[in-house]
């Protein structure tokens, strides 16, 4: 083998491992940003469940500032059904947002869950009156009118990737 033949190798080889180490960057920043073909493809389990939550946390929270405040404490029914007709756009909204892409939501009261909530203040410096829960919502008097502090749900998604339930307290 030639002296040249031997720098000709060297150079090729040289120039291999500069192509190589410049590409590297292209491919950790392609791997970084998500831009892998099949990410879409595996969402991550309770995702859909995630997005169901954060989006029955803002209904409950605007539907509970419409109508907080508005009836005295001894009517504390009419704020309940205000309540409910006020979420109840956004809940069907939120039902069926997704059952084009086979995904199956149902929302539900969880009294249970709202009777355990620990979110009323309570002991000898407590400020507002006692709380109290129907269907799943609680309400509290406060300055003798009726405000709505929780609501208790009961989420069932189905999704391509099975079947969750959860149940959240939505503090309002």
């Amino acid at each position: 083998m030639s002296r040249t033949d031997e720098r000709r190798g060297q150079l090729v080889l040289l120039t291999a491992a500069l192509a190589a180490l410049a590409l590297l960057p292209l491919v950790v920043a392609y791997l970084q940003l998500g831009a892998h073909p099949d990410v879409g493809a595996r969402a991550e389990p309770g995702h859909e469940t995630d997005r169901v939550v954060r989006a029955l946390e803002r209904a409950a929270g605007n539907a509970s500032r419409a109508v907080s405040g508005t009836d005295p404490w001894v009517d504390r029914t009419a704020t309940l059904a205000a309540f409910d007709r006020t979420l109840r756009p956004d809940r069907r909204e939120i039902e069926t947002a997704r059952l084009d892409r086979g995904v199956s939501v149902r929302v539900r009261r969880n009294t249970t869950a709202a009777e355990s909530w620990p979110g009323c203040p309570s002991g000898p410096n407590r400020q507002f009156g006692d709380c109290v829960v129907h269907d799943g919502v609680v309400v509290q008097e406060r300055a003798e009118e009726t405000y709505v502090v929780a609501v208790a749900f009961e989420i069932r998604v189905i999704d391509p990737s099975g079947e969750t339930v959860v149940v959240r307290v939505v503090d309002t």
